[in-house]
């Protein structure tokens, strides 16, 4: 790498103009990337990792500014460069990943049109050439039937296919400087490992400069050099990523380490520990050090001066008085972050039992035949043959990519969905019927907490009253104990009394998504069905409502089903574990059976691919080739066979895949596998992580 750099960010401060003044949003951010190289930006919402990024390429609206310091790219000043000059950079050598994909696509254009655009304007290609190219890169970023993609407008493809194009768009230039911010958050784990080896591909052939914001620890460990620390508008430690990794100094960088689970971690044998209070707001930052109120080492002069950015003898840079005498290995919990006593799982009789489950769906046709009924029906194989118990007072977590039939698990489940074949039992009544067709006391036990809070809360009325209308509708207390039971409910999520008559629009998301757990509670329903309730929130808060639900479940001997993309969470959440591909369940067992030898193929390919906060840590590396087939038309014999990296294992390179059903096998009491290899085979293979 060469010791120029192609970003130097100076002493930034940036303001944003308000009624009355201003609020310095950050204050004084130092950092360097050179060619090549690969900074990581982590720390909480709020913190102004995307605020440095915007002022970057100058995005800060019309009442942002940057207020002092220097910003330079390849040398060139860009605070004070006029518009013309800022769009020849932008989406040539400048280029911009976001968190939210349609802020960056055009709903009006075709995805094709908008790629195409880039090199046209920027490199003078020809329309054929531009295409051309365009479907190269979204190949490379594994986006499935890429040139009808090219056809496509951004509302007809997912989320996770949406981000897939803006980083294609984002890579076509190979721009010099290449800001992501959040850019794998919506994705799965294996399409989110093969853009991560794509980011480190572009490095190394194109010695592309990249600045990577996540909240991500993992990501972060594995795609970046350097890593700088944000908290409350400041950068509170810099260093590289070993350094950090092996030995933080900051106690917020502390903090955010022991906020995440490790993989193989269980909730028997270790603990996560959320940081205290939250990020305060710009207008409202506190005198002295910023990080003092949350602070376990705080003192009076932490109080009353503000630590200056110091370079300590090992490399790294710190803001704080006291680094030199705190020893994180000597860390203990006080009061108010002690983890909840997770109850012991005993042997008790299933709760929920699925046999044979199935969900089809009738694939609409766009042709004339379709519309009129002259063709043969077609239908998307979301669920085949699910089959499992789970014990009463456990947690069931469920893994696999999108498109292998979670959701639709869930849906069938809850009733929001009815099956097409098979049998479902809760508390020994069927579930295989829609939502409006079972009775009152069924849907009082079986509730749902949704990924997103937003789409599932009324903007217009009160937490109290979204709270409070299970326990009315469900009669589970008197009337007139409604409030006094949504306190308690309150108090219990560590929201309290004060939320009582706030309106959604008045909470962070984190808040929200106590409350939707509290809603779900508010019935005390024996089952309890979680999608994704953490992906969206920092590490902090994603601690503490998975601590808030142990808890809970602990307290009230609650039946979970756990649906995550994260499976260093599901493994610390989970007692047993189900992987998912395709519609079927590949693997299913107790969790600490999943995570360690034999694997389904299937599991050690998603291990190989989750991201972990170690960078000293061994990880195998498998990579799944090609895209998840079609539901409507899956792989005769073992769905998995088009993609198993194992198949040579098997005679004749794994026929037998193509033609015949795999079989069940059970490897140790209560773990099976469906697949060919034999257990023999499958114990032979060398762990997938080693630390």
């Amino acid at each position: 790498m060469s010791s120029k750099p192609v970003l130097s960010v100076k002493n930034v401060a940036v303001a944003y103009k308000i009624r009355g003044g201003e609020i310095e949003a950050v204050q004084d951010v130092s950092f360097d990337i050179p060619r090549g190289g690969s900074q990581g930006i982590v720390g909480e919402s709020g913190c102004g990792k995307s605020t440095i990024s915007w002022a970057i390429v100058n995005f800060l609206g019309s009442n942002g500014y940057v207020k002092r310091g220097s910003i330079k790219f390849q040398g060139q000043e860009m605070i004070g460069k006029d518009g013309e000059e800022l769009r020849r950079l932008r989406g040539d050598q400048i280029a911009m990943v976001f968190q939210d994909p349609m802020q960056a696509l055009n709903p009006s254009m075709t995805l094709g049109g908008q790629m195409k655009e880039v090199l046209t304007v920027h490199r003078n290609l020809s329309d054929k050439e531009a295409e051309t190219r365009c479907i190269e890169m979204l190949e490379r970023v594994y986006m499935p039937d890429a040139v009808n993609v090219m056809k496509r407008y951004p509302h007809q493809i997912s989320g996770g296919q949406q981000q897939r194009v803006v980083i294609a768009t984002a890579l076509l230039t190979n721009p010099a400087l290449l800001i992501m911010d959040e850019p794998t958050t919506a994705l799965d784990v294996t399409v989110e490992a093969t853009v991560l080896d794509l980011i480190a591909d572009l490095r190394r052939e194109f010695d592309t400069a990249i600045m990577y914001i996540s909240h991500n620890l993992g990501v972060v460990a594995r795609v970046c050099d350097h890593v700088g620390v944000m908290y409350a508008g400041e950068m509170v430690e810099r260093g590289t990523v070993a350094e950090i990794y092996k030995n933080p100094t900051h106690p917020y960088t502390q903090g955010l380490i022991r906020c995440v689970p490790k993989l193989g971690a269980d909730k028997a044998s270790s603990v996560l520990y959320p940081i205290r209070g939250r990020v305060p707001p710009p207008n409202n930052r506190p005198v002295g050090c910023i990080f003092g109120p949350r602070c376990d080492y705080r003192q009076t002069k932490c109080e009353q001066e503000r630590p200056p950015l110091r370079h300590l003898s090992h490399g790294q840079s710190v803001r704080c008085h006291f680094a030199e005498e705190i020893d994180w290995f000597a860390w203990e919990p006080t009061a108010d972050v002690l983890p909840p006593q997770v109850s012991q799982k005993t042997d008790q009789a299933p709760i929920l039992q699925i046999d044979g489950l199935q969900k089809y769906y009738t694939a609409q046709g766009g042709s004339l035949r379709d519309m009129l009924g002259l063709s043969e029906p077609r239908y998307v194989k979301a669920l085949e043959q699910a089959s499992f118990s789970v014990p009463k007072g456990s947690t069931l977590g469920i893994v696999g990519e999108s498109g292998c039939g979670k959701s639709t698990l869930i849906k069938t489940i809850i009733g929001l969905e009815g099956s097409t074949s098979g049998e479902a039992q809760f508390l020994g009544m069927d579930i295989t019927t829609h939502l409006s067709e079972r009775d009152e006391s069924t849907i009082k036990e079986l509730q749902m907490v949704f990924q997103n809070p937003d789409s599932t809360m009324n903007p217009s009325y009160t937490v109290g009253q979204q709270i409070g209308r299970p326990m009315e509708r469900f009669k589970t207390v008197p009337k007139d104990q409604v409030r006094a039971e949504v306190v308690k409910l309150l108090q219990a999520v560590r929201l309290g009394e004060t939320y009582i008559d706030r309106l959604p629009r008045q909470l962070s998301g984190g808040e929200k998504q106590r409350v939707g757990i509290a809603r779900a509670l508010a019935s005390s329903p024996d089952l309890v069905l979680c999608d994704e309730p953490v992906s969206a929130l920092d590490v902090s808060v994603q601690a503490a409502v998975l601590n808030l639900l142990l808890e809970l479940q602990a307290e009230n001997n609650t039946t979970m089903l756990f649906i995550a993309h994260d499976l260093s969470v599901v493994r610390f959440f989970s007692d047993y574990v189900a992987v998912m591909y395709l519609g079927q369940i590949m693997e299913l067992g107790p969790a600490e059976a999943i995570y360690a030898p034999p694997y389904h193929p299937y599991t050690e390919a998603l291990l190989s691919a989750v991201p972990i906060p170690d960078p000293f840590a061994q990880q195998k590396r498998i990579r799944l080739e090609g895209n998840v087939p079609s539901a409507i038309s899956p792989p005769s014999g073992c769905r998995f066979h088009t993609r198993c990296p194992r198949r040579q294992h098997l005679p004749n390179n794994g026929q037998i895949c193509e033609t015949e059903n795999p079989p069940w096998q059970q490897i140790a009491k209560e773990h099976h596998i469906l697949c060919h290899i034999s257990k023999e085979t499958l114990v032979e293979f060398e762990p997938v992580i080693r630390t």
